[in-house]
């Protein structure tokens, strides 16, 4: 009887570990099982490299994204920063020629941006949530009053070559893919490696007993929005090499909700302390399998932001049961 009840709390135990540490994987799973019982060519490599491809410019930007929310912190700014720095970075491309001079600006704006929130922040002690809030309305206006609310046409003569930035392989493997695979290696590094991870992770998870112990918090902080902004500007970069025009008024709409999205069913904490970078990166994938799922469902379009609502919804409950 007694060995009986230890063997199911063992049970229970083992399943508790693994779904706590590891539910970003089960999700993964199951979410492709699914998509192949809707569409059982849905593993080609064609199929495969696509949904990298689609998901790859949010991917950078949620690892950004991570950072933040690992820090107890949000960040609002994430689409309205990529179309202002794309249309910015459009603009200096057609004045230089230069995709290089172009990938400089496009990495200095996003620093910058970065930069201004965690002055925001740490020095003028407002909130992460207002600051960008405040930030995400003020570089939609900017871009939008530049561009009178049209396109940043990228010109032709430039254009092609421009775009194989983005569009080109390295064997079978598309350009995009590959730098998603990059940052991603390179953000789990900084926080699995090195002090300011776990620094990132101290604050978020009791900021008061992190600057009890010595860690220098505003700088922390700052230095994590201007990581999270500078890749912003890389992923604008991006989003220009993408599009042969950036729309000042739409482009990035709803990157913040999907960044945010990615983090949370990825197994980072919303309320900061615990985060899994391949979690949010398995998340980027996740999101946009349930994208394709949902159009070989023949479900309206309109509705991807009502299952994405309720994606995070459950991701959150789950983690208050986690806690």
């Amino acid at each position: 009887m007694t060995l009986d009840l230890l063997k199911g709390r063992n049970f229970k135990l083992i399943w508790r570990r693994i779904t706590s540490d590891y539910s970003h994987w089960l999700s993964f799973v199951v979410l492709m099982v699914v998509a192949l019982i809707v569409n059982p060519g849905f593993l080609s490599w064609n199929n495969l490299s696509n949904q990298f491809i689609q998901g790859a410019i949010v991917g950078i930007c949620a690892m950004g994204m991570s950072l933040v929310i690992s820090a107890g912190m949000i960040d609002l700014t994430v689409g309205s920063a990529c179309a202002f720095i794309s249309g910015m970075g459009v603009t200096v491309l057609n004045a230089t020629g230069s995709a290089w001079l172009c990938l400089l600006f496009c990495l200095g704006a996003g620093f910058i941006i970065g930069l201004i929130n965690g002055i925001l922040v740490t020095k003028g002690r407002i909130a992460p949530f207002i600051v960008t809030l405040a930030s995400m309305s003020a570089w939609r206006s900017v871009i939008n009053q530049l561009g009178q609310g049209g396109p940043f046409t990228i010109d032709s003569a430039i254009y092609e070559g421009f775009r194989k930035i983005s569009a080109g392989h390295v064997w079978v493997f598309p350009n995009l893919m590959i730098f998603l695979v990059l940052i991603t290696v390179l953000t789990s590094l900084i926080m699995t490696r090195t002090k300011f991870g776990t620094y990132v992770y101290a604050i978020g998870s009791n900021e008061l007993a992190a600057k009890l112990s010595g860690i220098s918090v505003d700088r922390v902080k700052t230095i994590i929005f201007i990581y999270a902004g500078t890749l912003y500007g890389l992923a604008a970069f991006f989003l220009a090499s993408r599009l042969s025009a950036i729309a000042s008024a739409s482009a990035g709409n709803a990157y913040e909700m999907d960044a945010i999205a990615a983090v949370a069913i990825g197994g980072t904490s919303m309320s900061g302390g615990r985060g899994k970078i391949v979690g949010t990166f398995l998340g980027i994938l996740m999101l946009r399998v349930i994208t394709t799922v949902l159009i070989m469902a023949k479900v309206p379009p309109f509705l991807n932001g009502l299952v994405q609502g309720i994606i995070i919804i459950i991701a959150v409950l789950a983690q208050n049961r986690k806690k």
